[in-house]
């Protein structure tokens, strides 16, 4: 499969300066052509978060990248957290720098006052009755947390820099009363940081006893003694209760490492979990020991519900889980009821079984008997609370990839009635999602009619014409759900909330390929469209890029597709343009499946920083996301075939850009982030349908993680040709085409370790390959300093110039060869 028509000749050539110019180790940060960082600083589109009564939304703003000073502070890397020792909090979190309020059936619309300069805000959460926000502001010492009127914008500070936000969900909690919070605090005169030790005072040791533990490939585990300390002392926190009205705070409860707090619906209880000790070295803080406890609202310990030893042992699988209780939720209807599951099958997805999880649960005062709920024949997912005749519960299993909704009236276990029983592959079969609405505890529950008869569904609805998102009204007695309304071209539009069944009101999000997204109520009863944001186009400088979706077969038949953007202003008689090819292939079990249009041509063209879709401005087409389908039907595993059907679909596509008259075959580039990454290394191996290679974040070598990889369940020992022949490290010593390879210096995904683009590195210069290896200081799997992305840019922009857009055409080879 692996061709070298032209490679000798192109060697000489090819420009070679980009790969082997001296001093390049030491370059410093690249700024890209004019174009891409024009629309790398371009304006970020806010945020929204629509108040619980439907009557506000916020319009958070968004900064630019940050710089690369903002990454370089320091950061610990603990338990699979990473924390910034200075606030106390997490060292890579998203904020915003301002808030707007904005009425959605009038024309109000405030800023948000008596905020400090440059604010960092983070963890914005509505009141129950839509009065007021929360939220958090990072300074350089501590998180604080904040207040603010939904009705006149103004802010207001409740504590110092003091919440602990190292560790868990958010770092407080409303209570349904709309008036206190509980929040999470740094122990009070807790003294300084534990010191590493000079000497040590002995080895550190892990021991097996025969106990089988397939554990996945984890980072940022604790490795001795003194990594446990800085854990505990980070991590430890007191809660405190503020009250927003009367401005007082008061501590509440024992301190302990609390990973999530929740206030019962009638505010009367507060479910906490700690993470108790040993700690353990192999898997992150969510396996540690824990115990969940229920307390009153004067801070007494009410009932420990569950003590949940350490998990290192989960059985391998993605249908594995822990023994014992698991998921504790309380149930949103009812004043103070808490609901779990626990396994029936030892979490083992291997042991035959009709009934894999059980849902339990525990009536206030805590004191009494578990009581048993359903039985769940797949794992469990989730459920949307309604009444006492009604709640939906969510279960899934991977291998079959099928997913079960059920409707069951919760004080009966034997209620259980399937809704919805399908593949969560088939994307055309998608029913949507109840949609809920908050209840008078402030709770989100299913949205029904007047009658409570019926419910109602919102979804995206994928079809053979790509996405159009829709809501349905779903009648509970004969499960048959009939249309409200359904997105129509040439627009794209998405329903955000139902703000009113009886009035037929929806917030939606509407864009075009043209259009910028905005916010609009859209009337389903008389058809009126009301814009309520100006959000203005975010990149003028991609108008008039042409977008289309592109539909072709692979050799098997398989049913294909990508997404073409084409420069502003092209004509096919300018002739065959350059083409960078982004992808990321996925794993299904049908080929009807892999076939299935997804995404919508409406759709207006969305850019981050480091988007492939930012070289239509420099002259390139791009083909994004075009289907990398890995099939495996029956009993056949996807991956078995993997390599064949990856430079299957690969040639299928370069096959149909040529055919269209778009592309020059010599002239394409390949290439994707993470699996993507992979992915570009294995078709540069294994094909020679492309110039060059770009593979951002990547692992190469899939030994480096013998307990399964992406949707690989399978273990190294048992399925070592898999493994062998997916990585195209084994196969470095094929890839004869230039090959950028990005990865941050502190990587902290699973499976892609730094090293992974390190040695996929020696292993392409060991053979005398072209490779370019780019490590960014600081950077994570994503990259966020704007002077990463602007390098990035220069990085990928300089490869497709000297490698792609100005490589011979193939009538210009034959002409030299000739000569």
């Amino acid at each position: 499969m692996k061709k070298s028509t032209f490679n000798g000749v192109l060697t000489g050539i090819l420009t070679l300066i980009y790969f082997v110019s001296p001093g390049q180790d030491h370059l410093t940060y690249q700024t890209p052509d004019a174009t891409l960082l024009s629309l790398v600083d371009a304006p970020l589109t806010p945020a929204i978060s629509v108040s619980p009564d439907g009557t506000y939304m916020l319009l958070l703003e968004r900064p630019g990248y940050p710089g690369i000073l903002e990454l370089a502070q320091p950061e610990l890397r603990l338990a699979g957290l990473r924390i910034n020792p200075r606030t106390n909090g997490p060292s890579r979190s998203g904020s915003y720098t301002g808030i707007t309020i904005k009425e959605i059936h009038g024309t109000k619309e405030i800023k948000v006052t008596g905020l400090p300069a440059e604010a960092r805000i983070e963890n914005v959460s509505w009141s129950p009755g839509s009065k007021q926000f929360a939220f958090t502001i990072t300074n350089d010492t501590g998180i604080e947390l904040w207040t603010a009127s939904a009705d006149s914008g103004a802010s207001d500070k409740l504590t110092g820099g003091v919440l602990n936000d190292a560790i868990g969900f958010a770092p407080f909690q409303w209570f349904s009363d709309g008036t206190n919070i509980l929040y999470k605090a740094v122990i009070q005169g807790r003294g300084e940081a534990p010191a590493k030790p000079v000497v040590p005072q002995g080895p550190t040791i892990q021991e097996s006893t025969g106990t089988k533990a397939a554990v996945r490939t984890y980072q940022d585990l604790l490795n001795d003694k003194h990594d446990e300390n800085l854990f505990r002392y980070y991590s430890t926190s007191q809660l405190h209760i503020a009250d927003t009205k009367n401005k007082t705070l008061k501590p509440f409860g024992t301190q302990g490492i609390i990973t999530q707090l929740s206030p019962s619906p009638d505010g009367n209880f507060i479910m906490i979990n700690y993470v108790d000790e040993p700690f353990s070295y192999i898997v992150p803080y969510s396996r540690f020991p824990q115990t969940v406890a229920v307390y009153d609202r004067q801070g007494k310990i009410v009932s420990e519900i569950a003590k949940i030893p350490l998990s290192e042992d989960i059985p391998k699988g993605f249908g594995a889980t822990r023994e014992g209780p698991r998921s504790f939720t309380w149930r949103n209807d009812k004043p103070a009821t808490i609901y779990w599951v626990e396994a029936q099958d030892g979490g083992d997805p291997a042991r035959e079984t009709d009934v894999r999880d059980k849902l339990f649960y525990l009536e206030a005062p805590f004191t009494g008997k578990k009581k048993e709920s359903i039985s769940l024949k797949l794992r469990y997912g989730g459920i949307t609370w309604g009444n006492d005749n009604l709640a939906i519960a969510y279960e899934s299993w991977f291998s079959t990839r099928q997913v079960i909704t059920s409707s069951f009236k919760p004080s009966d276990p034997k209620s259980k009635k399937v809704i919805f029983d399908r593949s969560y592959e088939d994307r055309y079969s998608d029913p949507g999602n109840f949609n809920t609405i908050r209840n008078n505890f402030g709770e989100n529950v299913l949205q029904m009619d007047p009658s409570g008869k019926k419910l109602y569904l919102i979804g995206t609805g994928a079809s053979p014409e790509g996405n159009r998102p829709f809501v349905r009204e779903f009648d509970i007695a004969s499960k048959q759900a009939s249309e409200l309304w359904r997105s129509e071209a040439p627009y794209y539009e998405i329903a955000f909330e139902i703000l009113s069944v009886e009035k037929g009101l929806l917030l939606t999000r509407r864009e075009s390929k043209d259009e910028q997204p905005n916010y609009f109520v859209r009337n389903i009863r008389n058809g009126q469209l009301t814009q309520i944001t100006q959000i203005p186009h975010p990149y003028p400088q991609l108008k008039g890029v042409q977008k289309q979706v592109v539909t072709y077969k692979r050799a098997d038949g398989v049913d294909l597709k990508g997404d073409l953007y084409l420069p502003a202003g092209y004509k096919m008689e300018q002739g065959r343009l350059p083409v960078l090819m982004w992808a990321y292939p996925a794993e299904f079990k049908s080929a009807e499946a892999a076939g299935q249009m997804d995404g919508s041509p409406y759709e207006f063209i969305r850019i981050s920083g480091t988007s492939p879709l930012l070289f239509v401005a420099r002259g390139y087409a791009v083909f994004d996301d075009p289907s990398m389908p890995i099939i495996g039907e029956g009993d056949k595993e996807p991956n078995d075939s993997f390599v064949k059907q990856l430079v299957m679909s690969a040639e299928a596509a370069v096959n149909k850009l040529v055919e269209l008259g778009i592309a020059d075959r010599r002239k394409i580039a390949i290439g994707g982030h993470s699996y993507g990454a992979f992915m570009t290394a294995n078709l540069l191996a294994h094909s020679d349908l492309f110039a060059a290679g770009i593979a951002r974040s990547g692992a190469y070598n899939r030994t480096l993680t013998p307990f399964g990889f992406q949707r690989e369940e399978r273990t190294y020992w048992e399925a070592p040709e898999v493994y062998y022949s997916m990585s195209p490290f084994m196969h470095a010593d094929k890839i004869n085409e230039p090959m950028l390879m990005i990865h941050g210096h502190a990587d902290n995904n699973s499976g892609t370790f730094p090293i992974q683009s390190e040695r996929m590195f020696a292993a392409m210069k060991g053979h005398g390959g072209k490779a370019r290896l780019v490590m960014l200081p600081h950077e994570s799997h994503g990259y966020r300093a704007r002077e990463s992305i602007l390098h990035v840019l220069w990085e990928t922009d300089q490869l497709l110039e000297n490698y792609v857009k100005n490589r011979p055409a193939e009538e210009e080879v034959k002409l030299k060869v000739e000569k």
